[in-house]
């Protein structure tokens, strides 16, 4: 892990994965995972077809929870099932401000909704409780109260697509959330892409300046988030590594809001991690951490990630970055470290003895 390369420094630890692309270590020998069949591959759109969207709502308990899809075409005219992504948004900024976001005056795609919609995968988003849309509640919206949260969406998606399993991708705070649900649910998650993850903190610089405030988090349910703050995601690891004009239109949707967000995930991540064990994991993952980010160091996750218990993981380290990787400069290298993991073929080698079944299934 020592050597550098002209894009992503790349770990792929993967079932039945050949290593032809540099950088890659193979990890033949490691046969502790349950077998994962991926789903059908998605495929680029090429032409210019219109994205369909659709709000939805779940419920949990008392508290009403807003749901966002986009796909390419009417999943009711055209019948076509795709392969599900789940977008968990981080601690201080709710669901289409972070993965729907339109940057005024710029040509660049910065909705990362609607890259991977033309892509071929059906794509879905949600606001935890008390972010955004949904149901402020009387909590601070913790890490396990997000799990909770998915749990009422996953029904959702189930209904509405038939499909019980689907791609997850959790970021910063959201990836925690992720990372506890798809311990508790292994059966929803197809593969799993933790972005911007923390698990222990130990060296983290922004933990370190974060755990100031513990107090106050823990007497409160809600924190101040204003235009300042909302910059500072990213300005405070490593400026320079995004467009100012990206701050700005995520602070224009965000703050539509209000001026405060939920303490829980702060809370937890300054006096209760880890929260995820990485030998609870069973599904495939992939870690994405930007070279700048200081939300966790790479020691830290590092080891996480040579305790998964599965072989098919992947670590990924993004040049030119900080902790806002999908929103950065350089997020098309991100985008293409990303879709590969989510179309990785199915292994081959699993093939039923009894059936002939080469499905891997």
């Amino acid at each position: 892990m020592n050597k550098k390369f002209s894009a992503s420094r790349r770990m792929l630890l993967s079932t039945g994965t050949s290593c032809a692309v540099a950088g890659l270590v193979s990890a033949s020998g490691i046969t502790t995972a349950t077998a994962q069949i991926a789903p059908p591959l998605a495929h680029t759109n090429d032409r210019e077809d219109p994205i369909w969207s659709k709000v939805y709502w779940a419920k949990k308990g008392d508290v009403s929870l807003y749901i966002f899809r986009k796909r390419v075409g009417d999943p009711v005219r055209d019948q076509e099932k795709r392969p599900i992504l789940f977008l968990c948004h981080g601690s201080s900024v709710s669901s289409r401000p972070t993965f729907d976001l339109v940057v005024p005056g710029h040509d660049d795609d910065y909705s990362l909704m609607d890259r991977f919609a033309r892509y071929g995968f059906d794509v879905w988003t949600m606001d935890f409780e008390g972010y955004g849309h949904s149901s402020p509640s009387p909590g601070n919206s913790d890490v396990a109260a997000g799990a909770e949260d998915l749990k009422a969406a996953s029904e959702v998606v189930l209904r509405e697509t038939g499909q019980s399993r689907f791609h997850l991708y959790g970021e910063s705070g959201g990836s925690l959330r992720a990372g506890v649900f798809a311990m508790q649910e292994p059966d929803r998650v197809h593969r799993l892409i933790l972005v911007a993850f923390t698990w222990t903190g130990k060296g983290s610089p922004t933990l370190t300046k974060r755990a100031q405030s513990a107090d106050y988090y823990r007497t409160h349910n809600r924190r101040p988030r204003d235009r300042n703050m909302i910059r500072s995601i990213f300005t405070r690891d490593k400026p320079g590594t995004s467009d100012p004009a990206v701050a700005e239109a995520m602070a224009d949707a965000e703050l539509k809001f209000g001026d405060t967000a939920p303490t829980g995930t702060y809370l937890d991540m300054t006096t209760k991690l880890p929260l995820v064990d990485p030998t609870k994991l069973k599904v495939p993952v992939m870690i994405a951490r930007g070279e700048f980010d200081g939300i966790a160091t790479e020691d830290d996750v590092l080891n996480f990630f040579r305790r998964l218990p599965v072989p098919d993981r992947e670590f990924v380290v993004l040049p030119g970055a900080a902790h806002a990787i999908a929103l950065g400069t350089n997020r098309r290298q991100f985008w293409h470290v990303m879709r590969s993991f989510l179309d990785m073929p199915p292994r081959l080698d699993l093939a039923n003895p009894t059936t002939g079944d080469k499905s891997g299934q």
